[in-house]
């Protein structure tokens, strides 16, 4: 192999290592969310305020969630291109 293509082959598999773990920080942030409403639910149920910020922060937990898996597999489809 020639070196411009291995220096290729090693940048593109370090792309494809940091959308990885793009991808688990967009999980991490979104467990953190629904931990963060699991604790307004245990200790807080009888607010409704708390009870409505708690739900908010599912609903958030799930939007990053799924924000995070598709801009994951949209960057792994233009890697393989």
């Amino acid at each position: 192999m020639e070196d411009s293509t291995i220096r290729d082959t090693l940048a593109l598999e370090r792309t494809r290592l940091a959308n990885e773990r793009t991808f688990l920080a967009y999980i991490r942030t979104a467990l953190a969310l629904i931990a963060g409403s699991a604790v307004l639910f245990q200790f807080f149920s009888a607010q409704p305020p708390y009870l409505i910020a708690a739900w908010l922060l599912i609903v958030g937990g799930g939007c990053v969630l799924l924000v995070g898996l598709m801009r994951f597999l949209h960057v792994k489809k233009r890697l393989r291109h």
